[in-house]
């Protein structure tokens, strides 16, 4: 019986990493969001490191996927050249600098 064994795709693999990263992000800022009050405890400094490190590795894979796609992200930018925004993706950009913005207002109010 012969086995062909597949080589190891590197595309496949900083994708998954991207995506698994990118999971964890909003989650352990959100925890550290809850606990952002407390003293240094165990906890608070866990969910520091998980977002700490699931950031740098986003960025790390987000630099390899750039590079591992480059040729096509450079056929979607030439062929962005003929294509004009929507009125959904104005609005779509619009919405959530808004929500965003509202919501990160209540920072000025700790003081």
């Amino acid at each position: 019986m012969e086995t062909t064994q597949e080589k190891f795709n590197k595309r496949a693999f900083v994708s998954v990493a991207i995506f698994t990263a990118g999971l964890a992000l909003p989650f352990s800022g959100y925890m550290n969001h809850l606990t952002q009050f407390d003293a240094m405890t165990v906890e608070r400094h866990f969910w520091m490191s998980v977002h700490d490190a699931s950031a740098l590795l986003f960025a790390i894979f987000a630099v390899f996927h750039v590079i591992y796609n480059w040729h096509a992200l450079v056929r979607h930018i030439k062929r962005i050249k003929s294509i004009s925004i929507k009125k959904e993706a104005l609005l779509a950009f619009a919405l959530v600098i808004l929500i965003v913005g509202f919501v990160s207002l209540h920072a000025f109010h700790v003081r």
